[in-house]
């Protein structure tokens, strides 16, 4: 407590306080969501999770709140952004920058996927059966699709930003157009089409928080004020703009799952012909834009609250931890299944009885006891990374190599992270992640472990 009431004494005045609000709410929702929807069942004597959605219907239209990703990537582009150009202010590179970001993802991401493979393992080595050890594991690893979203995001953050500075908001604008364009595949064919909106989606929504970035510089405010229109780098943030994101969001939503094809639930149900989420979808770009609206409809009330020590406090604390409650979360839900399964008492009614209902607050709490021990084991594995000052740089020839290597890591990472994802749930793996995905991902994290041992930008 004393540590978090000096970082609230030491937050700077023009901190947008707001940004790590969001931060901690998108996460907080995501958990909850994921928690909360979850059925538990059996399958073939085993336990079993399964999402209840398709069971409830009338819950489809709370999607367009509770599917809260894209607030999610429009705060990363914020924090990216700001990073970044400080980063530069005081003389470091885009390397460096890129280098030193992935410590903070790729910390906590490389001690879960230890700590998963080790207990795979061992499962396997007292007679486990590989396949279910598998499905256990890519349960527990589903939030690992996102993150593959977003650390390829991170990656590109510093030439996306350069094009934001020169064609502002026109760039959003134009990836949006592209995911219409790749639901045309899914819709028409080739579907193939629609797999680069996994990628293009999600950088729309970083742009724009460039955008808000920009807007919210207090030493370039009346230089993004113009030009007006689609090259205009800075989002109004006006409860005029927010009013009319809002309301143009929801119109559009409203007839893209009416008049349109696309599905009301803004969440992944079974046997849908579309998925919004995956990959993101023209109706989801819909969604975020009326998301976006809401939240600058909030902001000044918001900002007023975060002024207080307490409400900051709180949210300094959950952000110190954010990547940790949102990665270990599903493997709460695993151990809280696996104990109340060999304890014989797990319960499962069928969903939208009155005893799944009754169980919903029983399962949360439970849940958040796990994940609380969970987040006291590993959370200081993401609360402890620094990010230095930098000043500096080296050579050119020695740039260019350690950016080559930079983007390199980045990609061990990525492919790994893919492999585990797209590998099916079913198939027997010892130590519950493919080995190629494992391989892939702990050379990516080395690589850009040791560029942090040894960067070019040395702390002042």
């Amino acid at each position: 407590m004393r540590r978090l009431r000096q970082l609230a004494q030491r937050t700077p005045p023009g901190r947008e306080r707001y940004i790590d609000l969001l931060r901690a709410v998108a996460i907080a929702m995501v958990v909850l969501g994921h928690w909360g929807v979850t059925a538990i069942g059996y399958d073939d004597g085993r336990p079993a999770g399964h999402s209840a959605l398709a069971d409830l219907r009338w819950a489809w239209p709370l999607t367009w709140v509770a599917q809260v990703m894209p607030v999610f990537f429009l705060v990363g582009g914020y924090a990216n952004a700001a990073s970044l150009t400080s980063r530069r202010r005081r003389g470091g590179s885009a390397t460096g920058w890129l280098v030193d970001r992935s410590a903070r993802l790729v910390r906590p991401t490389t001690v879960l996927l230890l700590v998963l493979a080790a207990g795979a393992g061992i499962a396997t080595l007292r007679g486990a059966d590989a396949t279910q050890v598998r499905a256990v594991v890519w349960f527990a690893t589903i939030p690992l699709w996102f993150l593959v979203a977003y650390v390829a995001v991170v990656a590109l953050t510093p030439p996306m930003y350069a094009l934001h500075r020169r064609f502002g908001l026109a760039v959003p604008v134009v990836l949006v157009v592209l995911v219409a364009l790749g639901d045309l595949g899914r819709l028409l064919g080739p579907a193939v089409l629609a797999d680069g909106n996994y990628l293009l989606g999600w950088l729309a929504v970083h742009q724009l928080g460039f955008a808000w970035y920009d807007a919210a510089r207090p030493d370039t405010r009346a230089e993004h004020a113009g030009p007006r229109g689609l090259f205009r780098r800075g989002l109004p943030l006006s409860r005029r703009a927010g009013a009319l994101l809002l309301g143009g969001g929801l119109v559009a939503l409203v007839l893209l799952t009416t008049a349109g094809p696309y599905p009301v639930a803004m969440l992944h149900v079974p046997g849908e012909r579309l998925d919004n989420a995956a990959p993101p979808s023209l109706a989801l770009m819909a969604a975020a834009a009326a998301q976006l609206g809401l939240i600058l409809l909030l902001r000044r009330p918001a900002g007023r609250w975060l002024r207080r020590s307490g409400p900051w406090q709180a949210v300094l604390a959950v952000n110190a931890v954010v990547l940790t409650l949102f990665l270990w979360h599903l493997t709460a839900a695993v151990l809280l299944v696996g104990l109340l399964d060999a304890l014989g008492v797990l319960p499962t009614p069928p969903v939208g009885s009155a005893a799944w209902w009754a169980w919903r607050v029983p399962w949360l709490l439970a849940l958040a006891a796990v994940l609380a021990v969970l987040v006291a084991v590993f959370g200081p594995v993401e609360a402890r990374t620094r990010r230095p000052a930098a000043t500096g740089p080296a050579g050119v020839g020695r740039r260019r190599l350690r950016a080559g290597l930079a983007l390199a890591g980045y990609a061990g990472v990525l492919v790994g992270l893919l492999l585990n994802s797209l590998a099916p749930k079913t198939a027997p793996e010892p130590l519950g992640l493919p080995a190629p995905a494992l391989v892939a991902y702990l050379a990516g994290a080395g690589l850009l472990r040791l560029l942090r041992a040894g960067r070019e930008d040395r702390p002042d």
